[in-house]
């Protein structure tokens, strides 16, 4: 298909995908395999899927057809002396190898990093476990409810349920996270190979992609920790869901007169001001009663504005308030959306982001494209998933030729970081962009991030100094410029002269008025790896439009994903109304995870992914990803849609979880989180248990019984785990290999820098102008060769001399050029 629509896909030859020529070996069991390589086939790499007798587990999944579109499949027991001889002929000639088996399991199969490495020395392996191969957790099951409960995210979330007590998390925020940790691995292995000719092994986990995901709540838990008296923290809402924190104006949610929920976004004090005039409230600026707006003194004000406003929106119904959208250009709300409803949203549609196949097996498929698109078009076409062993014959038959060619590696030189030498501009903003530049320093990038005069609006969101921004600047340079003057603009095009790559996240037409677009970068230095990674996109009808975490989570279905029974209340009574709008507000707004972090991981992929085309010499256009993107790439269980696609799990209306073997029950004190859905789990549950609950029953003795009689499951179980203390039933069942943790009631970020074994594991010393020395996250990924770093943030504007020094301005030309605010 060729179309000139923007968009839309254009044919392109295979053999100039970025990734052509690659082999990929997928031995995943679980879906952050997967999603690594979905991205890796998307790019063009020759996917194989080794499946066990029976076919693939992810089969099962609602989104196995977008999963496994493109890949190969070729069934092979890995017991059998034949079949595995088969799989050692496989990994011989491949470049990439996924796995996401436990380390011990790794190492029964002779399939662990060193085995690996002697039966293809070239071999780029990536390990994805729950945990990491080491540390006090390493044995715990790697369930994605486990890392979350165990690191204290459910607790993080509490206020998505009404009752007392943590909330489960259903949006795949860990498993996100560690799929595109290991890719950002992959990637920058591979390229490292380009130079060496040497693989090595990648080691990315749950728990190291899931914190990646934080916003600024580390630095601001480490305040309060060593500064208890800095400032007071208060949660968005009250024990009784009253207001208490300013945002909730300016995020407003509410429902409108016809029971549709809408996500405000008016942060920027003018657009607030506009929402105000809306609303007909204008008045409130000039009244001595609201003083302070939007920090309001008492409980009585804040609650009655808030009332006020929630009515207001009630007055309208969604297609008057569609009509204010589209005529005020300064008011935005987004609609909260569900599963496929998500894919008709109008920007996916204009950016060509709805792939739709026709798969003889299963009919019209809708899912989303790829995750990056390059020159505004798809990296690839729709493609089909396999069929079991449909390519049986013929990998066998590659395997029998492939077993004796594993090449040597090389014995270059290699760089003490995998990405030496790679310089990345940022022109960006906030979170969403700017985190994805921050991932790459820990792997050796340079980055040089050129701030306005101000410096970047997130070092000021807290009411601590820097401790916004301080995560987002880790390892950065700060070069302040006005680009609105000729001499700030000649600076900047100065640095993009020698970079590699530049990132850019603004708004559709800001870098053309700032003439640090593409095309004008890309004529001063034709090698440029440019990305766009914009909230929702370079053009279109919301490529103007402010993009937040919380607007972003309402409409590509963070929100209703974590509590979809809070929008049954949209014509409910306004005390309904309030519970759920505090519910949705924490479905959509806690900075531990949000939209935010979810999409600066795909930036990182992205750039990482133009520079290996570059080094392989396969250059592409320019690159865009956006936050919608990867907001529906982590949801495609929820958006793919086609005839017969099974039911996706959803949390039951208590917020516990999604069954009686997956969901969190209370204990003698505290919480607990049961993962035991196997049916090969089963027997040891029941021995485990036998001293509190029998459940050798008729009514549970098949995995069919045990769905059926899946609330009867779930008494029983809660009875038997309120007789022990939480922390007894994880020893108890972690002995039986049943996956069970102690529900962890602190924020995750505060638990990982006082949990001394943890802050082992997981944590690294790092030095900030503000915080001195301090612990910081390590660095998401690891690699068995190459070196990582982690460094601390910077100061607005700290390297300005020092990056004009190397640019050849002398000490009398910068200060002429600070005297005059050219720089700061």
């Amino acid at each position: 298909m060729n179309t000139t629509q923007k968009g839309r896909f254009t044919s392109r030859e295979t053999d100039v995908a970025p990734l052509a020529g690659l082999t990929v070996i997928d031995f995943s069991a679980t879906s952050p395999g997967a999603q690594v390589t979905q991205f890796l086939a998307d790019g063009g790499a020759d996917v194989i899927c080794v499946e066990p007798p029976g076919g693939s587990p992810l089969r099962a999944q609602p989104g196995w057809p977008g999963l496994a579109r493109g890949k190969r499949s070729i069934v092979l027991d890995l017991k059998d002396a034949n079949d595995r001889a088969v799989a050692d002929g496989l990994i011989a000639g491949a470049d990439v190898l996924v796995s996401t088996w436990r380390p011990r399991t790794a190492e029964r199969l002779g399939l662990d990093p060193v085995a690996l490495e002697r039966l293809n020395p070239r071999l780029v392996s990536a390990s994805i476990t729950g945990w990491g191969p080491s540390g006090p957790w390493a044995d715990l099951k790697g369930y994605e409810g486990l890392v979350m409960a165990k690191l204290g995210t459910f607790h993080a979330k509490k206020a998505m349920v009404a009752r007392p007590g943590p909330a489960f998390v259903s949006v795949p925020y860990a498993g996100w996270g560690a799929a595109q940790t290991a890719l950002h691995g992959i990637l920058a292995a591979l390229l490292d190979r380009e130079s060496t000719g040497r693989g090595q092994n990648v080691q990315a986990d749950l728990v190291r992609g899931v914190t990646a995901l934080d916003t600024w709540t580390w630095f601001t838990e480490m305040v309060s920790v060593r500064w208890p008296d800095a400032y007071q923290s208060v949660d968005a809402f009250d024990e009784n869901m009253e207001p208490q924190a300013s945002l909730i104006y300016p995020l407003l949610i509410a429902p409108t007169k016809d029971g549709h929920w809408l996500q405000f976004a008016q942060v920027e004090p003018r657009l607030l001001i506009a929402m105000l005039a809306e609303f007909g409230f204008s008045e409130i600026l000039a009244d001595p009663k609201w003083t302070g707006f939007p920090a309001l003194e008492t409980q009585e004000l804040r609650t009655e504005l808030w009332e006020a406003m929630i009515r207001k929106v009630g007055e309208r119904t969604l297609a008057e308030w569609q009509q204010v959208l589209e005529t005020n250009p300064d008011i935005m709300a987004e609609v909260f959306r569900g599963g496929a409803d998500i894919l008709g949203h109008p920007q996916l549609a204009y950016d060509g982001r709805v792939a739709v196949f026709e798969d003889r097996s299963i009919g019209k498929i809708r899912q989303p494209s790829t995750l990056v698109h390059c020159e505004e078009q798809p990296l690839c076409p729709p493609r089909r998933a396999p069929g079991v062993d449909e390519h049986g014959a013929e990998l066998r038959g590659r395997a029998d030729h492939d077993r004796n060619r594993a090449e040597t590696a090389e014995n270059a030189a290699a760089e003490e970081f995998p990405l030496s030498g790679i310089t990345i501009v940022e022109f960006a903003l906030q979170f969403a962009g700017p985190y994805g530049t921050t991932l790459l320093t820990d792997l050796g990038a340079r980055v040089i991030k050129v701030e306005s005069l101000e410096g970047d609006t997130i070092r000021r969101v807290a009411p601590f100094p820097e401790a916004g921004g301080a995560k987002v600047m880790q390892g950065k340079e700060s070069i302040c410029l006005d680009l609105s003057t000729d001499e700030g603009l000649r600076i900047a095009h100065s640095l993009v002269e020698k970079a590699d790559v530049v990132l850019q996240s603004f708004r559709a037409g800001a870098v053309e008025r700032a003439k640090i677009d593409a095309e004008t970068l890309k004529a001063i230095n034709p090698d440029l790896v440019y990305l766009n990674a914009s909230g929702y996109g370079t053009s279109g009808p919301f490529g103007t439009r402010p993009a937040y975490a919380p607007s972003i989570g309402a409409a590509f279905g963070f929100a209703l994903t974590d509590a979809p029974d809070a929008a049954d209340a949209a014509t409910g009574s306004l005390a309904e109304v309030k519970v759920a709008a505090a519910r949705l507000n924490a479905a959509t707004a806690v900075p531990t995870i949000q939209a935010d972090g979810v999409a600066a991981m795909a930036v990182a992929s992205a750039m990482l992914l133009g520079l290996l085309a570059r080094k392989r010499g396969r250059p592409m256009g320019t690159l865009t990803t956006t936050m919608i993107a990867s907001a529906n790439h982590a949801l495609l269980d929820r958006v793919i849609d086609y005839p017969g696609k099974p039911a996706p799990p959803t949390v039951d209306a208590g917020g516990y979880g999604f069954s009686a073997l997956y969901r969190m029950y209370r204990a003698a004190d505290g919480w607990v989180f049961l993962a035991a859905p196997q049916d090969s789990e089963w027997a040891a549950l029941v021995a485990a248990m036998a001293a509190k609950v029998d459940l050798k029953l008729p009514h549970f003795a098949t995995s069919v019984a045990r769905h059926d009689n899946d609330a009867s499951l779930a008494d029983a179980l809660a009875e038997a785990f309120a007789r022990k203390p939480a922390a007894e039933w994880e020893q108890v069942l972690t002995r039986a290999d049943v996956g069970c943790v102690e529900v962890t009631e602190i924020r995750p970020e505060r638990h990982l820098q006082t949990n001394d074994a943890a802050s082992a594991e997981y944590c690294t010393a790092a030095m900030s102008p503000i915080f001195d020395e301090h612990l910081r996250m390590g660095p998401t990924v690891r690699f068995s060769r190459s070196s990582t770093q982690a460094e601390g943030g910077c100061m607005a504007g700290d390297h300005t001399d020092s990056v004009l020094t190397e640019l050849g301005f002398g000490e009398a030309a910068i200060t002429d050029l600070r005297k005059r605010s050219v720089v700061g």
